[in-house]
C-alpha cells in the first residue's frame, strides 16, 4: 500500500495546543461579570458550587505534577523515542524505537495515578454542562501530560457533548476526536466524528482523507474510495497527487477495476510524469485483463508517453503487435528496447522477433496501394478498410490512417468502439486533441477505460502538459 503523510500525521500537537487552554478556565473568574462592554464576548462557564474544589484540586494535581522531576524526565524519554521513531530508517529502528515509546508511556503511567484519581473524581462530581466541559479540560491536560490518547479523546468528547463550545469549534473538536480514534484504531467511532467534521464546513488536516482512511482501514474499501473520489473531485487540479496515488493502491489491491481507472485517469490529468503514466497504464491493463488487439491499444499509449518501465512492457508490445502481422510496429518497438536497455538482443524471443519483423517490412509495405485501392472501393467492407487503418496507424502514418478508418466508420457491420478508439489514437498522433477526444469520447464498451486514458493524454497535451 502506499502510505503518505497526512496518514501518519498525529493528533498530539493539535490536542496540546488546545488542551491547556480548554481546561484552563477559572471558576472564580467565570463566575465574574464582564466589565468592559465593549470588548469581544467570551465565552462564561459557571461550574456548580459543589464541583468548584473538586474542579481545583484536580487541576492543582495536574499543575504540580508537570514540574515534578520524575514525570519531567520520564516525558523527556517519550519525545525522545518518538523523534527516534519518526526518523528511522529501518525497520528494526521503528521496532526498537515503538518498544521504546511503549516503555516510556508504561513508565509515565505509572508515576500519575494521584492525578488521574484527582480528574476521575472531577469527571464523577460534573453534574452541569459547565462543569462537564471543564472535566473535559482536565482529561486533555491529563492526555497531554501522559501522552495519553484514551484520555485526550475522552476529553474532546466532553468538551463536544457539554454543549459549551461555541458552534464555531464544534467541527474543529469533531476533527480532533476523529484524528484520536484514528490513532487508537477505533474507524467505527472516528468515521461520524470526521463526517460530523466536514459537513460543520472543517478541512483543514485532510479530514477527508482521514474519514476515506476510516472507512479503508476497516474493509470497506468501496466506500472509502467514494469519499476519497469526492474529495478529489471538489479540489480538481488541486488534488495531492498523493491522493490519487493512495485511490489507486486501494482500489488495485481490492480489485475494483471503475475505482482504479477513476484514479488513474486523475493522476495522469493532474500529473502526467512518465513515472505516473507508467503506474495508470500498468493498473488498468492488470485489473482489465486486456489482450491482444485490445492491449496494443493501451501500450501504444505507453509508447506515446515513452512510460515503458520494464522488460515485460515491450515484450507484450511485441507479442500483442506480431511481426508477422504488423512488422514495422513490431520492429520499431524492439528497437526501442534495445536501446533502453530493457530488451536482451541475444535473447532468442527478441531474436527471433526482431527476424520476422525485418524480413517482412518491404513485402508489408509494397501492400499498401493495394489496401488503400480496396478500401476506397464501392463494394469494400468495415473490414477492409479497418485493415488498411491498421496498416497505415502501425507505420505511423496518422494521416492516411485516419481516411481509412472514417471509412470503415460509414459501413456496415464495422465493429465502431474499436474503430472510434483507433480513430482517436491517430487523430491525437497527428495533433488533432478535439478530434481525438470526442473519438475517444464515443468508445463506450469495453475498451472504454482504455479510451479514458487515451482522452486523459490528448486533454493534457491540449492543455500543453
Amino acid at each position: 500500500m502506499i502510505r503518505t503523510k497526512f496518514f501518519a500525521r498525529s493528533a498530539l500537537g493539535l490536542v496540546m495546543a488546545m488542551g491547556l487552554a480548554a481546561g484552563a478556565a477559572s471558576p472564580a473568574a467565570a463566575k465574574d461579570k464582564e466589565k468592559d462592554k465593549g470588548k469581544p464576548q467570551e465565552m462564561k462557564i459557571a461550574p456548580s458550587k459543589a464541583y468548584i474544589p473538586i474542579y481545583v484540586a484536580a487541576k492543582k494535581a495536574l499543575d504540580e505534577g508537570a514540574k515534578r522531576a520524575d514525570v519531567v524526565a520520564a516525558r523527556q524519554k517519550v519525545t525522545t523515542a518518538q523523534a527516534a521513531y519518526n526518523n528511522a530508517a529501518t525497520k528494526k529502528a521503528k521496532a526498537d524505537a515503538q518498544l521504546a515509546i511503549d516503555a516510556g508511556n508504561k513508565e509515565l503511567a505509572a508515576l500519575l495515578p494521584a492525578e488521574r484519581t484527582a480528574v476521575d473524581t472531577a469527571v464523577a462530581a460534573a453534574t452541569t454542562p459547565d462543569d462537564k466541559y471543564l472535566s473535559g479540560g482536565l482529561l486533555l491536560n491529563l492526555g497531554n501530560l501522559g501522552f495519553d490518547k484514551q484520555a485526550q479523546r475522552q476529553g474532546v468528547r466532553m468538551q463536544i457533548d457539554s454543549g459549551k463550545l461555541p458552534a464555531a469549534d464544534v467541527p474543529k473538536y469533531n476533527a480532533i476526536y476523529g484524528q484520536l480514534s484514528m490513532e487508537l484504531k477505533d474507524y467505527a467511532a472516528a468515521r461520524p466524528a470526521l463526517q460530523a467534521a466536514l459537513d460543520g464546513g472543517y478541512t483543514q488536516g485532510d479530514v477527508a482523507i482521514l474519514l476515506a482512511d476510516a472507512y479503508i482501514k476497516d474493509g470497506q474499501q468501496a466506500a472509502g474510495l467514494k469519499v476519497l473520489q469526492d474529495a478529489a473531485a471538489k479540489s480538481g487540479a488541486a488534488t495531492p497527487s498523493d491522493w490519487l496515488r493512495y485511490g489507486i493502491a486501494v482500489s488495485y489491491k481490492a480489485k475494483l477495476a471503475n475505482e482504479a481507472s477513476w484514479f488513474s485517469n486523475n493522476l495522469v490529468t493532474n500529473y502526467p510524469t512518465t513515472e505516473n503514466w507508467s503506474l495508470a497504464i500498468a493498473v488498468v491493463r492488470d485489473l482489465r485483463g486486456y489482450s491482444g488487439q485490445d492491449q496494443i491499444d493501451l501500450l501504444r499509449l505507453m509508447e506515446r508517453t515513452k512510460s515503458f518501465m520494464e522488460e515485460r512492457d515491450y515484450v507484450e508490445y511485441i507479442q500483442a503487435a506480431d511481426p508477422r502481422r504488423l512488422p514495422g510496429e513490431a520492429l520499431k518497438i524492439i528497437n526501442a528496447g534495445l536501446a533502453a536497455g530493457k530488451l536482451n538482443g541475444a535473447d532468442q524471443f527478441v531474436s527471433d522477433a526482431k527476424a520476422q519483423a525485418s524480413g517482412r517490412i518491404a513485402a508489408d509495405k509494397a501492400s499498401l496501394p493495394g489496401m488503400d485501392k480496396d478500401a476506397r472501393a464501392a463494394n469494400s467492407t468495415a473490414a477492409t478498410a479497418q485493415a488498411a487503418g491498421d496498416a497505415y496507424l502501425s507505420y505511423d502514418d496518422a494521416a492516411k490512417a485516419e481516411e481509412m478508418y472514417k471509412l470503415a466508420l460509414g459501413k456496415p457491420g464495422v465493429d465502431a468502439n474499436r474503430v472510434q478508439l483507433r480513430l482517436g489514437i491517430v487523430q491525437a498522433d497527428q495533433g488533432k486533441w478535439a478530434d481525438a477526444i470526442a473519438s475517444f469520447d464515443k468508445v463506450t464498451d469495453t475498451r472504454a477505460p482504455i479510451a479514458q486514458l487515451w482522452a486523459a493524454y490528448a486533454k493534457g497535451k491540449a492543455a500543453g502538459k
